[in-house]
């Protein structure tokens, strides 16, 4: 598992008892709700997993001073994803329907507390439908797992490290070029990137098209060496940590490495000490 599975090889994988599907729909729209989208119609024997409640720690929201989604603990990350019938030797699929935007962040989560049998669904359950396969509906309630979380050493970096990282290492900006700019910032406390980041907007990975997929690993590759990531390992963020971990998951596709910064810029933002520049300059 490579990163990304296709609608083809998880058609063929369901119902094999080592593996476990994740349905990971978020929305920052509150009008609409990724339970509801799961129970509506998901991707059969899929459980869900929610990104504000599930895959963040507690105490986040906008203007938080430890961000809109902060990083979870071993503990909570060991009880969650062991409720959801994932254990050491389970194979993972995890999926949205936003071309993987909410879905990497079960990916990098997992891969950080030492997890790697785990891939996103490429093009996601827009592509699944697309091709007329199954959905189910309700609740899926699986047998709890035993899994135990320790976050890997060097995965994700805090707010104190990135307020005195060494300036040449590449920082990497994964949310829109107009929010890195400072052109708009519609929910966190101020606009603008961090100092020295790069844009390299997650929607950079994807193919054109109605059903966007991501694009070829040598694609991947050239987008990311053009901006230095494969000279030192670079830190990626985005708005609270979540569709940084598409930017991370391209780069692992294309055969490189990165790490995130968990708190992003909602965290980044909410702390007036910190710089904040804007403008294409880095």
């Amino acid at each position: 598992m490579n990163g990304l599975v296709s609608t083809e090889w998880l058609a063929g994988a369901l119902g094999a008892p080592d593996l476990r599907i994740v349905d990971v729909r978020w929305y920052l729209d509150p009008r609409k709700v990724g339970r509801d989208a799961y129970e509506g119609g998901h991707i059969p024997g899929a459980v869900f997993l929610d990104v504000g409640t599930d895959l963040s720690a507690p105490g986040g929201g906008r203007g938080s001073p430890i961000g809109r989604h902060p990083w979870p603990s071993d503990e909570q990350v060991s009880r969650v994803i062991g409720a959801a019938g994932i254990g050491p030797e389970t194979r993972v699929v995890a999926y949205d329907d936003q071309s993987g935007a909410t879905a990497a962040r079960l990916w990098y989560l997992l891969r950080a507390f030492g997890h790697d049998a785990v891939a996103v669904l490429d093009g996601g359950i827009t592509k699944w439908q697309a091709e007329g396969r199954p959905l189910a509906t309700g609740t899926v309630t699986p047998e709890a797992a035993r899994f135990t979380a320790r976050l890997r050493e060097g995965w994700v970096a805090g707010r104190d490290e990135m307020a005195r990282l060494d300036p040449s290492i590449l920082v990497i900006d994964a949310r829109a070029g107009e929010r890195y700019r400072g052109e708009t910032e519609p929910i966190d406390p101020r606009a603008g990137h961090i100092p020295g980041a790069v844009s390299l907007p997650f929607a950079g990975n994807l193919t054109d098209g109605a059903i966007p997929v991501f694009r070829p690993a040598e694609e991947l590759r050239t987008r990311f060496v053009a901006a230095g990531a494969d000279r030192r390992l670079p830190i990626v963020y985005c708005g609270s940590g979540v569709t940084a971990c598409h930017d991370l998951l391209a780069l692992h596709v294309a055969g490189l490495r990165g790490r995130l910064y968990g708190g992003s810029w909602s965290e980044w933002s909410a702390d007036p000490s910190l710089p904040v520049a804007t403008g294409e300059k880095r």
